[in-house]
């Protein structure tokens, strides 16, 4: 029986979602409409306590420990020398930055998104003290997959130990907006996933400058997994759904995107957005989703990219049967289109750091240009 299961394993891990994907046409509207949903949840426990921070469980915790390292008050206090966005009155420049993570969720990225968590606290601390006026953030998380393995029962009619580790059996109904192509994620599931509710403090689908441990509840957004049952993954169509404003995943996603904020947008993944059955549209539609969801100001968005060297001199990248990436001429094209606002790294780099280190200053000089609209 296991010899046998072992042949059909990995068809029945790329089987198709139980579900469909209401998605619809997005790429020319510049509608940032929504409605507001529910309360947040709170985890898996009932208390709405963030866990311990055992590294192990990819639990937010208390900050002390983990990948995310100790608690950074990146946020708060009175820090001598900082100026707030309240000490400067008008003018230019941005107050606000809304930070979008594209994360690609498949089979290959365990190591990937690990790399990714580990970066973030120095980003987002570079990011505070450089951009010293723009201290309001939001930062959503959204994956490449637009279904959930615990709505799929016939996993759980294998006894195999570890395979539906975090897909709760027995659930015939996705939890809200978690089947939506673009939705941010708050409750990752499955295969290396954090497989909690990472119960976000603003009680929205996406956290805030309010979290009191965002490095932590980073961390568990972020380990979005390797389970997805998409192939190939969507993650320019997830980009542009989330933030349309329009159909599903506007609704889910209300209140993140902000019209005098400016948009950073990283993305993340080991396999080129592939022509025909990847995502809809061409580059250049999704590049255009990006700037209608900003009412067509494109000088406010910045595009960070993490994907497959293969094609440039010297590659870190090996081939992606071997851990490596894939060559990504489509979301190369894509990262090309923004000139010096799009920031390409290779997702086989050993540490990402430098990389979003580099970011920082594009961020700061398209903040510094930036003019809100009124």
């Amino acid at each position: 029986m296991v010899e046998t299961l072992g042949k059909f394993l990995p068809l029945i891990l790329l089987m198709p979602a139980c579900g469909g994907d209401d998605t619809i046409s997005v790429y020319s509207s510049g509608s940032n409409s929504g409605v507001t949903l529910g309360d947040s949840t709170t985890n898996a426990s009932g208390d709405g306590d963030a866990g311990d921070g055992d590294p192990g469980d990819g639990d937010p915790g208390d900050g002390d420990d983990g990948p995310g390292g100790p608690k950074l008050d990146v946020f708060g206090g009175d820090e001598e020398g900082r100026t707030t966005a309240g000490d400067t009155a008008g003018g230019g420049g941005c107050k606000k930055v809304d930070f979008l993570f594209v994360i690609d969720n498949s089979g290959s990225m365990l190591d990937k998104q690990t790399n990714l968590v580990a970066s973030f606290p120095s980003f987002i601390n570079s990011i505070s003290t450089t951009l010293d006026e723009a201290q309001d953030y939001h930062i959503m998380v959204i994956d490449t997959d637009a279904w959930v393995h615990e709505s799929c029962p016939f996993l759980c009619a294998f006894p195999l130990p570890g395979l539906c580790v975090g897909y709760e059996c027995g659930v015939t109904q996705p939890e809200e907006c978690e089947d939506i192509l673009g939705a941010g994620v708050t409750h990752p599931k499955g295969a290396n996933a954090s497989n909690i509710d990472c119960n976000f403090a603003s009680g929205k689908r996406f956290m805030t400058d309010q979290e009191p441990n965002l490095v932590g509840t980073f961390h568990c957004a972020a380990r979005v997994g390797t389970g997805a049952t998409t192939d190939p993954e969507k993650p320019m169509e997830a980009m542009v759904n989330a933030v349309s404003g329009l159909g599903p995943a506007g609704a889910c996603n209300e209140g993140f995107l902000r019209d005098d904020a400016i948009l950073v947008v990283t993305f993340i993944t080991d396999e080129d957005d592939d022509l025909g059955d990847g995502s809809a549209g061409s580059v250049q539609d999704w590049r255009q989703g990006l700037i209608s969801a900003k009412n067509g100001d494109e000088s406010s968005i910045v595009v960070l990219g993490l994907f497959g060297d293969g094609d440039q001199p010297n590659p870190v990248c090996g081939s992606l049967n071997n851990g490596g990436a894939e060559s990504s001429p489509r979301l190369r094209q894509f990262i090309d289109s923004w000139g010096p606002r799009g920031v390409f790294g290779s997702i086989c780099a050993p540490d990402y750091t430098p990389f979003f280190q580099s970011a920082v200053d594009t961020i700061d000089t398209t903040c510094d240009t930036f003019m809100p609209p009124g």
